[in-house]
């Protein structure tokens, strides 16, 4: 994935796409003030330059998909682990909470299920009621139908955070082996690169030397979050360049 953060605005329609597509709860304002969000995609805001008028920078963050992910070698049941395809993916059935990926993440882009949101635990008291409502959030069969099919529900005491979209890139596997062709670059978009108004998010295939990401990857912006670390992230952006007219700030 590559993101371009000259085009980016902060507008977070991809935090809302990423949400929309991965049945991701909404967890009200009581617990993202306890730090219980369970966002998988983030705006993250640096300012610099002056004080009295700073200069803004959003930098989407999401799981950087590492191919050295700290995550994988502290679970101790593998729930994390590595496809062949480069994906860092979570297998929801075999997570006992330990939270120990959360702790080793650099990036602080794992969520827990503090709650049951889905209403598919047994104990009541586990089911959250948002706004004082009879019926627990999640269990009114209009609020289910919103649920993406394609995507599993989450019970509580388990880890998510982003896929890449998994469900999106077999179902572009598929459409290519039933028309007996290879996949395409293109064929696979991912919820935030669709939904982004600027076109600020690439995705496709890094092997694909003729991809528009490959192109979008020969920028000498091209950097990568906390590469000191050694983690080798998935996830590349260029960094943000301003030219302001001094006139104007004169």
């Amino acid at each position: 994935m590559h993101i371009d953060l000259n085009a980016c605005t902060g507008c977070s329609a991809c935090t809302v796409a990423c949400m929309a597509e991965n049945n991701v709860p909404v967890v009200g304002k009581k617990e993202v003030f306890r730090h219980h969000e369970m966002t998988w995609l983030r705006i993250d805001r640096y300012f610099y330059g002056e004080l009295e008028n700073p200069s803004v920078v959003y930098q989407p963050m999401m799981c950087q998909h590492c191919d050295n992910a700290p995550c994988e070698n502290v679970c101790p049941v593998s729930a994390t682990n590595h496809s062949s395809e480069g994906l860092n993916q979570m297998v929801y059935n075999r997570c006992i909470g330990t939270r120990y990926c959360a702790n080793n993440c650099p990036y602080k882009v794992r969520r827990f299920n503090w709650l049951d949101y889905t209403t598919a635990d047994l104990f009541p008291a586990n089911e959250p009621r948002l706004n004082g409502e009879e019926m627990p959030f999640g269990a009114d069969n209009l609020t289910r139908m919103v649920l993406n099919p394609d995507v599993t529900v989450r019970a509580r005491g388990v880890m998510e955070k982003c896929s890449f979209c998994v469900q999106r890139i077999q179902e572009g596997k598929l459409a290519a082996k039933k028309e007996g062709r290879a996949l395409r670059d293109g064929d696979v978009k991912s919820a935030c690169m669709t939904a982004c108004p600027t076109d600020a998010i690439t995705f496709g295939d890094l092997n694909n030397k003729e991809s528009q990401l490959n192109k979008d990857l020969e920028s000498p912006l091209v950097y990568q979050v906390l590469e000191e670390v050694n983690t080798r992230p998935s996830v590349n952006y260029r960094a943000r360049v301003l030219n302001r007219e001094e006139s104007l700030e004169s």
